[in-house]
């Protein structure tokens, strides 16, 4: 089992989430967080004065999914989410080591 976390920008969230029910993920768990990468934030002029926004809002979403399928979602998130611009994401996948659904006690890869 993996777990894949992606960071991807908020406007994405909608294509991310139809492009990963496409490739039958049928749970993932989402989070407005905050933060910047290369990108390093921006300056923003607001009645006349700049300021600058450090931590960029962004969305985080977490997948655990089964070994076999963790290249079709990379490429459903890759393709969903790109925009060719600076500050589209990052896509990690670590281990999962055990998974339990609380209601059912079904453990691992049936929990999923």
């Amino acid at each position: 089992m993996k777990l894949i976390t992606a960071v991807i920008k908020p406007f994405k969230l909608d294509d991310v989430r139809l492009a990963l029910s496409e490739v039958g993920v049928t749970g993932i768990t989402a989070t407005e967080v905050k933060g910047f990468g290369r990108q390093k934030g921006h300056t923003e002029l607001y009645r006349g004065a700049e300021y600058v926004i450090d931590f960029l809002p962004k969305v985080k979403l977490e997948i655990a999914i089964s070994d076999d399928r963790v290249d079709a979602v990379i490429e459903a998130i890759s393709s969903a989410a790109n925009t060719g611009k600076i500050g589209d994401g990052k896509i990690f996948v670590t281990a999962l080591e055990h998974a339990v659904r609380i209601r059912t006690g079904e453990t691992n890869e049936e929990a999923l």
